[in-house]
């Protein structure tokens, strides 16, 4: 799992200033003239790789959004012609930046619908673990559902929200809901849950755990909920909160976000893995996985 997703949420909490660009939104040139040869055959093994395993797991906007950008397994895409296909579909444009950037500027860019993503890519013994955010998570995981317009509409919002959450020093409460849908949403479809959090799509072995494994837990999308819901920052979900549709998310692009943040603030937090009374529950999960992970740690 990406190092990006460990430091809080995929922006850059962690970011500092030792290779800050000179631009004061922290963008720079992709290079793409610059790839070599090695680095988009890692692109190639990434992309043919995933894309074996998304059919029948991934949701069908995902699916037409792949279908629809110029992207293929033979190059490392190319930013200025995903942005041109994605602003003339959703109004969204792709801007590099070295990595992880911080959290005002990362939601800076999303309110005007600029997508940050790592220009540079994994090398070949980092194929299933990375400390920063890489162009294969990034465009791979994220840009296909930018495509969409409720999950575009719903990031400029979540971009919008972050800067106020900040001001109001409950980015925390906020993040988890962005873990929990862009990163590692669930959706129904006709032919059974589907993957949409790029966190998910990118990563070949969680893509098979979320909807196939019998451990985790799969709980219908409950946005309080989710608010007070700790996730797991050093392994797969021990629960995946489950949309009935993606539309649902332009009413959480909408919303007031300030009364909610007053309910939660003196609330407990729940465990990644708890199961409450008041949830709907899609598949309780054994837990086996995590259990016997914990046993390990133990032994």
């Amino acid at each position: 799992m990406l190092q990006q997703l460990k430091e809080h949420v995929k922006h850059g909490l962690a970011a500092g200033t030792d290779q800050r660009p000179e631009r004061p939104d922290w963008t720079i040139d992709q290079g793409w003239s610059q790839y070599t040869p090695q680095e988009h055959a890692v692109w190639k093994t990434l992309f043919e790789r995933q894309s074996k395993l998304l059919p029948g797991r991934a949701c069908n906007e995902f699916v037409r959004g792949m279908q629809d950008l110029p992207i293929g397994p033979d190059q490392i895409p190319n930013f200025e012609q995903l942005s041109e296909t994605l602003s003339q579909r959703t109004g969204w444009q792709i801007v590099a930046v070295p990595g992880l950037v911080p959290d005002d500027v990362f939601f800076e860019h999303l309110a005007h619908r600029r997508f940050p993503a790592g220009h540079f890519i994994r090398k070949p013994h980092e194929l299933d673990y990375l400390e920063e955010p890489d162009v294969f998570h990034d465009v791979f995981g994220h840009v296909p559902m930018l495509m969409n317009p409720a999950i575009a509409d719903y990031i400029q919002a979540y971009g919008e929200g972050g800067l106020r959450a900040k001001r109001l020093g409950v980015l925390e409460k906020l993040a988890r809901v962005y873990w929990y849908t862009v990163e590692f949403g669930l959706v129904k479809q006709p032919g059974g849950l589907r993957v949409y959090g790029a966190g998910i799509a990118s990563s070949a072995t969680e893509t098979v755990f979320s909807v196939e494994d019998d451990s985790p837990n799969r709980v219908a999308f409950d946005l309080e909920r989710v608010m007070r819901t700790n996730y797991r920052i050093d392994d797969f979900q021990e629960s995946y909160f489950v949309l009935d549709n993606l539309n649902d998310l332009l009413k959480l692009a909408r919303i007031d976000f300030a009364p909610l943040y007053e309910r939660v603030a003196g609330a407990s937090d729940f465990e990644s893995g708890d199961i409450l009374p008041s949830d709907t529950v899609l598949t309780r999960g054994s837990g086996r996985y995590h259990a016997a992970k914990r046993d390990g740690a133990g032994a």
